[in-house]
């Protein structure tokens, strides 16, 4: 339903919902925490004093910060790039029909519909010292147990796993998705000229399902960026801070250190950076695809 306005713009009413929604649960929270940074309220008082660009230039001088920053960007080009591989990996076993396809397909993607708090206590189960699935494995071998999560870095890469396995189910509906739209001429034409496998998979398979590779490398890496739950759940960010991500540093400076003012400004720094990085990942990978189309 469309309505005219007093200079002749045509709006149409039905977009009002979803742009109050926007607006509510997006444009007034940004906002609100663009405001939030520039004072030193603590997340409770009722009252609070702004203090400029304090809480910015504090950021340039956080050893905790440039850790959690540099995991953040561990976690998200890590979880990206094994849940790329292994989803291509899927979709091209998985795309053709044998028994039990389906269901091959269902388990890899079930972990997809877990909650990534009840992911990351599930892993914990399973790396844990005391009583954890893989040591209990390592003692009935005869091995010593292994603290797998008290080292930062290691617990660090043990977290991108966990994540790239809890969704690489998503990446690989995508591809296989990618694939279905990928003619089977290409590949016969190719193999009758004498082309092996790999060869039609490199210069075939691959360019062509670059616009799948796009749209799951943007997604993959946005929500790795973001990641929460499975932290929060493993490690809390520790041993120490070694294994925060900006998003639960965040969460450690509203809730532990009573500093909503400081917090809102990472959130703000981390909203950026992913909506750099998102844009560039997303235009250098679109020209390519756009080059071999």
């Amino acid at each position: 339903m469309k309505q005219k306005s007093r200079k002749g713009i045509s709006i149409d009413i039905l977009y009002l919902p979803a742009v109050i929604l926007l607006t509510v649960f997006v444009v007034y929270p940004l906002l609100s925490g663009v405001q939030i940074s520039f004072t030193n309220w603590n997340g409770y008082s009722s009252t609070y004093k702004y203090i400029g660009f304090a809480n910015y230039k504090k950021i340039f001088h956080d050893k905790m910060f440039y850790t959690a920053l540099k995991n953040t960007v561990i976690y998200g080009v890590g979880s990206t790039t094994l849940q790329t591989i292994i989803g291509i990996s899927y979709a091209l076993l998985l795309q053709k029909r044998f028994p039990g396809q389906t269901l091959a397909r269902v388990i890899i993607y079930l972990p997809a519909m877990i909650a990534s708090l009840i992911m990351g206590y599930i892993s914990y189960f399973l790396v844990q010292y005391n009583h954890g699935a893989i040591n209990d494995i390592m003692i009935a071998l005869g091995k010593e147990p292994v603290d797998w999560m008290a080292n930062g870095e290691r617990a660090v890469w043990i977290i991108v796993v966990i994540n790239a396995l809890q969704f690489v189910g998503k990446t690989m509906i995508v591809m296989i998705a990618g694939l279905q739209g990928i003619p089977d001429s290409y590949n016969e034409a190719a193999s009758i000229d004498g082309a092996a496998y790999l060869q039609r998979l490199r210069y075939i398979t691959l360019p062509l399902l670059l616009p799948a590779i796009t749209t799951s490398v943007v997604l993959n890496l946005i929500g790795g960026l973001k990641l929460f739950g499975i932290i929060l759940a493993t490690t809390s960010g520790g041993p120490g801070y070694s294994s925060h991500s900006l998003s639960t540093l965040i969460n450690y400076l509203y809730f532990q250190n009573q500093n909503a003012g400081y917090s809102s400004s990472v959130g703000l720094f981390l909203f950026l950076i992913i909506m750099i990085l998102g844009t560039i990942v997303r235009n250098f990978l679109e020209k390519k695809a756009e080059g071999i189309s």
